[in-house]
């Protein structure tokens, strides 16, 4: 058993991982966590739990929290990991086994050790990374630990993601290096570290013009918002562009790279983007799990330095590494079991020891193949000793990432000397087959592959299965909403939860946003929710504070990707009558009176590519159909877009 803090506070046993609902016993144990092997105070502790204005009866009731952990830590089958009172307050036992803060703290240590083997270093702090799995401490209802803790953790992330950019930088991978840094520089626009290594990264990919637009609009931002110059390492970054000169040595060292300008500016603090200061000073020392602790803890009255929240970055998504672990996964029992068997079955007798190599899960954008993907992956683990690796095949435009590039990457994580022992890739989000072929060419590889396309050329040269996914069950959505919410919220009311899975199409995507907001609002009661998401289902299903986690926007970023005739079609598929797809009906049903004919029938070519795209389904009614929030969204566009039109 796991505890997980890098993100919702969780236990996870293997894949299998239950989010804790909010209550005082769950913000007692994320305190305890955060500072686990220490000696935490009676009087922090009721701090965190009912912040300022404590009840009379608040240490008593504090005991009953612990009581009440322990009877939690009971029912979950929690072992190895107890919760003593010791001299003036609580400690509880944690190692990185155990903790992922702790563990994603000892894999850093392990990088900085290897600060000679740069591909070492960075291998290593991508796995730590891959441990922070969403916003801290979301289900954790504590003003104290969101104001003290909170900001301490998220820097210690963003020093790991600096340090990745420099790496990659330092190894000329600058184009990887944009994707990471293109997000880091728009969550957090006054972290100049951050615009320093992304102008770097321009320039040394030869887009001299885009480093320079870059760095007025980050100049522009510092004035306007916060009435402040670029710093000198900035600055002279700018001067270094203007004059055409060779930066030298990539990442680290040369104009664009100067650590130490930045670090003394760093100590001063991070400029973000309210005004507020998060200060960069060295958390405190972590103890290790068997030094001795001192007698007492008071986080409380330690000084944080930090006069604003800042907001976790979302975690990055490396181009190679390490299968993350998924969490609430449910349903796609019948798939991930077949999958498996497939995977790990023997070579046929007369294959003279060659395995089937592909499997591929094709199906719409959100429709959980990528999630399939790595249940799966974590289920067969113990059959790839040579490892698991997840290869994200798009880049952050949507744009393929070459065959060569892929391999050779592949190839630097794999390593050599494990010859005979079998890895498993898991190609994520392929756009034609092309970019698999020269993949499929070791005994020792086993191949998964996700695609909205088909890929029928693949599967006809190199064999193999492919699980077309469609949307969840009434009973798989449900099961992904008590995974989710809880036991108990859900089926307080489960025939709202289940009202709610409806508005959601059942689409797993839309269930993930919709459960992620329902977390963040403990509070709110699922019958009101459904009337609240009722009124517009499309604007809700949206993260606020992540908007590219959005149902329009996953649909907006599919038509993006299909050829301008193409995505012309399906927007006037769409928003037309169920006949343009051979049928009589259609899921979602016209909108306004059509009469029959009154529309050039779509060609039967164009129905098949879109098909092939994902974003067509197989009928009934009809040879297809459209799935309703697709056919919502294509709606909305066209009003959208008939609206401006007008305008003009």
């Amino acid at each position: 058993m796991r505890f997980q803090l890098l993100g919702p506070l969780a236990l996870a046993d293997g894949p299998d991982v239950v989010v804790l609902q909010p209550s005082k016993p769950v913000i007692l144990l994320a305190a305890l966590l955060l500072h686990a092997n220490s000696t935490v105070s009676a009087e922090y502790l009721q701090r965190a739990v009912w912040g300022e204005d404590q009840p009379a009866t608040a240490r008593a009731a504090l005991q009953t929290c612990v009581l009440r952990l322990r009877r939690l830590f009971t029912k979950h089958g929690v072992t190895g990991t107890s919760i003593e009172a010791v001299p003036g307050g609580y400690r509880i036992t944690a190692g990185p086994p155990t903790l992922d803060l702790l563990g994603f703290r000892d894999q850093v240590r392990r990088a900085t050790a290897l600060a000679g083997d740069p591909e070492a270093e960075l291998y290593t702090l991508k796995d730590a990374l891959s441990l922070w799995q969403g916003s801290l401490l979301a289900n954790v209802r504590s003003d104290v630990l969101h104001r003290d803790e909170v900001p301490r953790l998220s820097e210690e992330r963003l020093r790991a993601v600096e340090r990745v950019c420099d790496l990659l930088l330092g190894l000329g991978r600058c184009g990887e290096a944009l994707v990471d840094l293109w997000t880091a520089t728009r969550v957090y626009p006054g972290h100049e570290r951050f615009h320093e290594q992304l102008i770097e990264a321009l320039y040394r990919t030869g887009r001299q013009s885009q480093a320079l637009a870059e760095y007025r609009r980050v100049k522009g931002f510092l004035l306007d918002e916060l009435g402040v110059d670029p710093s000198p390492s900035l600055r002279q970054l700018e001067l270094s562009i203007l004059r055409g000169e060779d930066l030298g040595a990539c990442g680290g060292s040369g104009a664009g790279g100067s650590r130490g300008a930045e670090e003394t500016r760093g100590a001063a603090g991070v400029r973000g983007a309210a005004g507020a200061v998060g200060a960069l000073e060295p958390a405190p020392a972590t103890l290790d799990p068997g030094s001795t602790p001192p007698a007492t803890l008071d986080p409380g009255s330690t000084p944080q330095g930090v006069q604003g929240v800042v907001v976790p970055l979302p975690a990055p998504a490396p181009v190679v590494g390490p299968v993350p672990a998924v969490p609430h996964f449910t349903g796609r029992e019948a798939e991930a079991a077949a999958m498996a068997a497939r995977l790990t079955a023997p070579p046929p007798p007369d294959a003279g020891g060659q395995r089937p190599l592909t499997v591929l899960v094709s199906g719409a954008p959100g429709i959980g193949k990528s999630a399939l993907a790595q249940h799966v992956a974590h289920l067969v683990r113990d059959s790839f000793p040579a490892g698991r690796l997840l290869v994200r095949m798009t880049r952050a435009d949507g744009h393929p990432r070459t065959a060569d590039e892929v391999a050779a990457e592949v190839a630097a994580a794999l390593g050599s000397g494990r010859a005979g022992e079998r890895a498993l890739l898991v190609l994520d989000d392929v756009v034609d087959a092309d970019q698999v072929r020269p993949l499929l060419t070791s005994p020792d590889l086993a191949v998964v592959v996700t695609s909205r396309m088909g890929l029928g050329g693949l599967i006809a040269t190199h064999g193999g299965w492919v699980h077309r996914l469609t949307a969840f069950t009434e009973a798989e959505s449900y099961a992904l909403l008590l995974a989710a919410l809880g036991t108990e919220r859900v089926e307080a009311e489960p025939r709202a939860a289940r009202h709610l899975a409806s508005l959601c199409g059942h689409f797993p995507a839309a269930l993930r946003i919709l459960t992620a907001r329902l977390l963040t609002r403990p509070g709110l009661r699922l019958g009101d929710a459904v009337e609240w998401l009722g009124d517009d289902p499309l604007a809700r299903l949206t993260l606020t504070d992540s908007p590219d986690h959005s149902v329009s926007g996953l649909f907006d970023r599919a038509l993006g990707r299909l050829d301008p005739r193409l995505s012309e079609a399906f927007l006037r598929i769409g928003s037309g009558p169920p006949e343009l797809l051979g049928g009589t009906g259609s899921t979602g049903g016209p909108e306004g009176a059509v009469r029959k004919g009154s529309h050039p029938p779509v060609p039967e070519d164009v129905l098949e590519q879109l098909a092939d795209a994902g974003l067509l389904e197989d009928g009934p009614p009809g040879p297809y159909r459209i799935h309703d929030l697709l056919r919502a969204h294509l709606r909305r566009t066209v009003r959208i877009r008939n609206r401006r039109t007008e305008k003009v």
